[in-house]
Formats: C-alpha cells, sequence, structure tokens
C-alpha cells in the first residue's frame, strides 16, 4: 500500500498573500516624508542658474542623503503595490484596474529612482562651477520627482479606489478620497504645460501617502460575505 504525499500541498490553500500591507506603506510614508523635508530648501524651476550652483555647491551631503532616501522610498513603493494587487485578486477583484495601478506604482517607482540619481549626480558636479548644468540638473531632479512622481502614483490610487468601491471593500469615503486625490494627480500632467498646477503636485504626492497608509489599514484580508453582493445592487 502506497501513500500519495504530492496530493495534501496539491490543495493545500494559496496563503502566499505577502507581506502585511502595513509594512510598505509606512516605510514609503516615512522614506517619502524625510526626503522631502531635506530637499524643501532646495531650489525649483525659475531660480537663477547662478543660486541653483550656489546652493547645490553648499548642499552636497543635503543633496546625497535625498537622494538615497528617494531612491530607498522606491523599493517599499513597488512592494506595496504588488501586495496590494495580490490582496485585491484574493478579494475577488478580475478586473484590470489593479494591474493598471501597479504599472503606474512601477512608473512612479523609477521617476524617484531617476530623480534620487539625478539628485545626486548634481552634487558630485557642483564642484564643476557649471551654472547652466546645475540648472538643468535641478529642472529634471523636480520634473521627475514632481511631476513624473506624482502623475503615475495617481494610476496606483485609481487602480485601488474604483474596484473597492464598486465592491464595498473600503469605507466609501475612503475609497471616494483615493479617487478624487488619484485624479488630481493624474492631472498634474499638465503642469509640464503650466505652473499654475504646480500645487497639484503636493496633492498627488503627500495625499497620495495618506491614502495608501489607510487603504493598508482598511483593506481586508478575506472577503467578507455579501458585501460584495450588496455593493454591486
Amino acid at each position: 500500500m502506497t501513500t500519495d504525499t504530492t496530493r495534501p500541498a496539491a490543495t493545500r490553500p494559496d496563503r502566499q498573500g505577502g507581506p502585511p500591507l502595513l509594512v510598505p506603506a509606512l516605510a514609503f510614508a516615512a522614506l517619502t516624508v524625510a526626503g522631502a523635508v531635506l530637499g524643501s530648501s532646495g531650489p525649483r524651476p525659475g531660480t537663477g542658474a547662478a543660486d541653483v550652483l550656489a546652493w547645490t555647491a553648499g548642499h552636497g551631503t543635503v543633496l546625497s542623503v535625498g537622494a538615497a532616501l528617494l531612491l530607498g522610498s522606491a523599493f517599499p513603493l513597488v512592494v506595496y503595490a504588488a501586495t496590494a494587487v495580490r490582496r485585491l485578486q484574493r478579494l475577488g477583484v478580475s478586473a484590470p484596474g489593479p494591474l493598471m495601478g501597479f504599472a503606474g506604482a512601477v512608473l512612479a517607482a523609477g521617476a524617484l529612482s531617476l530623480s534620487a540619481l539625478t539628485g545626486w549626480v548634481a552634487a558630485q558636479t557642483a564642484g564643476l562651477g557649471d551654472a547652466a548644468l546645475a540648472r538643468a540638473l535641478v529642472w529634471l531632479w523636480f520634473a521627475t520627482g514632481g511631476i513624473g512622481f506624482a502623475a503615475p502614483l495617481g494610476l496606483l490610487m485609481l487602480g485601488l479606489g474604483v474596484p473597492a468601491l464598486i465592491r464595498g471593500l473600503v469605507p466609501r469615503w475612503l475609497a471616494w478620497a483615493a479617487l478624487v486625490i488619484g485624479g488630481l494627480a493624474v492631472l498634474s500632467t499638465f503642469a509640464l504645460i503650466t505652473d499654475v498646477l504646480y500645487p497639484l503636485i503636493p496633492v498627488g504626492r503627500f495625499g497620495g501617502v495618506v491614502v495608501l497608509l489607510a487603504f493598508a489599514v482598511a483593506l481586508p484580508t478575506t472577503a467578507r460575505r455579501g458585501v460584495t453582493t450588496e455593493a454591486a445592487r
């Protein structure tokens, strides 16, 4: 008489839902806020080339540390998005929205990485005394870490908010907050045309941090019977 030892493993339920969603959310929030505090005194588009060079030359350490924090924040963002998508799949969401949200997270993480490396290069090349180069690097630093990050982060919020609202997975106010802030973040794309829309960048950036933290707390790990049926009516 033989015993089939492979059958239990084959029928064992899949419980690999990833790490607790709050862990990468807190890591992303902490690194994002810390990097923003360090970079808050930095030059912005419109600052004269000489002033930009003077700031980068005098704040090389700040730029380098800020670059490390910015680059570090990209990793928990991707982990968060992958975990959230897996969670939504386990909750029965089969629509493409979460996958589009994950794509937005990857784009946002890429923009963060490029912004971080640009800031580091700006710190390393400040000693060359090239004001035009310093200003160009700061423009790229701002564009990638601002608009380039906030707009795709909005796609992540929309990808989470739409299925959460339809299926009633989180409180309605939180789902609507994700949709509104996500929509404004995506709208910040047009800040490339007019600086009137620059205020949408911090709305998407820091509003996104709050939304992702709230989703990490509110999103259930298992489906609640009857909730999705009621939400669909």
